[in-house]
């Protein structure tokens, strides 16, 4: 019985360590699978002396830990970031995994004079970047980069695994097949079957999810457990019927995600923890299995590797992949340099051993190599190549805390912490709009319930509650140097609206249902009056379905003169509202004719 208190010493102290020891690579912006790694590599064989060989241990943990991640992945990942990027991240996900396989496959057969199915193995392993290190550097790592940037390189780093998994058991399926065969028919074959069943699979799976979660009354601590479980046994099924478990449950988390699913935040909260460990045990055991006095045969050649697939490899194929989308250089050149290779790498680098290929230490040892290059180069250097390419928001934008709320009534209200800066227009006297009112003010450590009538100092810290697409507002509110002018689209409105106009005329136009209660000859001004009661203030909004309607304009502290008008196309909820379809001759009529 002792071997089991050992070996639960062991392994807990392990946890323990790499967790202790994060907080080293948050100073050090080091990317945290490089530091668990390391403590796997200390305790292995040629450090400590743990012995650790057996491939299929290490492939089966390693397969499940990254099935937990990428479904967080999948569930954290919003319509927004979806829409601004699907295409090209698609692209970059599939082709971009293809041609990269190509050509560090054509690399290795130079460098190592291997098969070309071989090599192109090879290839196909360290073809896709790593999820973990990409989220921990653009999220936490100190680092924000531009919405359009940043949905690109997460969306694409979530989703190219199934396609380097694919590549990498195809491309072991044809070394080891000894029939006669066209190689380019079974590539094609397995890639439809995978992709096109994890796919459904993904979808369905997702839904359903949703549908048992909603459907059951339990305690609000097992919600989270039942959806990774049904996460979970959805990436078996799927592996089980021939299609790409890791696609299916990465779309599931998207599905899952983007709807309006019971406990969502406490399945959120509950999720960082549970997929930490995932990647704190997936890498501790990849490490623990890499025999780093086995690497000096290969060391040369896979560095030579490693800094062409930084160098040239991805590069090539991500400007080959973007060029039809038109994005500026910057775009581009960013997307090439963040293509961290990791823990997939690591892990489809023993699938070789495990399938029972000749020489798999090869691919193991080579793998590594690169991994360790790839994050030594490109993951200490992330940060001055976005400021060098001016990608990097301001550090002063945005909320210091942003807490999601799991409200009764699945309210999608969030908790927003904001810092007063010195040269905030607020600090003059401005009034606040109605919807961006503090429930509570944190001056010099003394908190103050805040009234109709009170002045922001700098270095307060304010304490307010609001939809999650109004954030963006709220940093220009309190992150700027001068307040929002009119000629600001996203907080003024896209449209300027003619306030004598009758507002069902005007949902109508928009295809918003007119609320019961409302008076059906009511003018727009007079509505915002009535909904806003006494001393409307420039900036505030009522919400009508998929439309807001703002104040433009206020003249003797009540009447209102300028109206604006916001066009949803979805709210962050994640439930995708029915598109307007709007009716000419009835917009032009609620439009005045000056468009901003």
């Amino acid at each position: 019985m002792d071997w089991m208190y050992t070996l639960i010493l062991v392994g807990a102290g392990l946890i323990a360590l790499s967790v202790m020891t994060s907080a080293l690579a948050f100073r050090l912006g080091t990317p945290l699978l490089l530091v668990f790694l390391a403590i796997g590599l200390i305790a292995g064989e040629d450090g400590l002396g743990l012995t650790f060989n057996d491939a299929d241990t290490a492939y089966f943990v390693g397969s499940l830990a990254l099935a937990v991640i990428l479904f967080d992945s999948g569930f954290n990942t919003r319509v927004q970031s979806l829409k601004r990027a699907a295409a090209p991240a698609f692209v970059l996900a599939t082709v971009g995994v293809l041609l990269t396989t190509l050509f560090v496959g054509a690399a290795a057969r130079f460098l190592f004079d291997l098969p070309w199915f071989h090599a192109l193995l090879l290839g196909a392993i360290v073809s896709s970047t790593d999820a973990a290190a990409v989220f921990f550097l653009l999220r936490t790592g100190g680092i924000k980069i531009y919405k359009r940037v940043r949905s690109m390189l997460e969306v694409e780093s979530g989703s190219n695994d199934p396609m380097a998994i694919l590549l990498t058991i195809l491309f072991i399926e044809l070394i080891l097949s000894d029939a006669p065969g066209n190689p380019a028919m079974s590539l094609m074959s397995g890639f439809v079957l995978q992709m096109g069943l994890g796919l459904v699979m993904g979808v369905v799976g997702g839904y359903l999810i949703v549908e048992i979660i909603n459907r059951l009354h339990l305690e609000d601590a097992l919600y989270p457990i039942l959806a990774i479980a049904c996460a979970v046994s959805l990436f078996a099924i799927t592996g089980y019927l021939g299609g790409s478990g890791f696609l299916a449950i990465y779309v599931a988390g998207v599905v899952a995600g983007n709807l309006g699913m019971k406990a969502a935040t406490s399945l959120r909260h509950q999720q960082k923890g549970m997929t930490w460990l995932a990647q704190i045990i997936m890498f501790l055991v990849l490490g623990l299995f890499v025999t780093p006095s086995e690497l000096g045969s290969v060391l040369l050649p896979a560095l030579a590797l490693g800094l062409f697939l930084i160098l040239v490899g991805r590069p090539l194929a991500v400007l080959l992949c973007l060029l039809p989308f038109r994005y500026d250089r910057q775009t581009i050149t960013f997307n090439a340099w963040v293509g961290l290779r990791g823990a997939v790498s690591i892990l489809l680098g023993i699938l070789p051993a495990v399938k029972g290929v000749e020489g798999a230490e090869l691919f193991l040892n080579t793998a590594f190599i690169i991994v360790i290059t790839s994050l030594l180069v490109q993951g200490w250097t992330i940060k001055p190549v976005a400021r060098w390419l001016n990608l990097i928001v301001p550090s002063q934008l945005g909320p210091l805390e942003r807490i999601e709320l799991g409200l009764p009534g699945n309210g999608r209200h969030e908790l927003l912490v904001y810092r007063v800066m010195p040269d905030c227009p607020l600090t003059s006297g401005k009034t606040l709009p109605r919807w961006a009112r503090p429930s509570l003010i944190v001056r010099r450590g003394r908190s103050m319930r805040p009234g109709p009538s009170t002045r922001l100092h700098a270095g307060d810290q304010v304490y307010l509650f609001s939809l999650p697409e109004y954030t963006p507002l709220l940093d220009r509110l309190f992150s700027q140097t001068r307040a929002p002018n009119l000629d600001d689209q996203e907080f003024f409105g896209q449209f300027t609206v003619n306030g004598d106009c009758q507002l069902s005329d005007l949902l109508e136009a928009y295809n918003v249902p007119m609320p019961e209660h409302l008076p059906v000859n009511q003018t727009v001004t007079d509505f915002l009056a009535d909904e806003l009661g006494g001393y409307p203030v420039v900036g505030d909004r009522v919400e009508l379905g998929a439309i807001d309607l703002v104040v433009r304009g206020v003249q003797k502290g009540t009447m209102i003169t300028d109206v604006g008008l916001a066009v949803h196309r979805e709210r962050n909820d994640g439930v995708y509202q029915k598109q307007p379809q709007y009716s000419l001759s009835r917009l032009w009529k609620s439009l005045k004719v000056k468009d901003q």
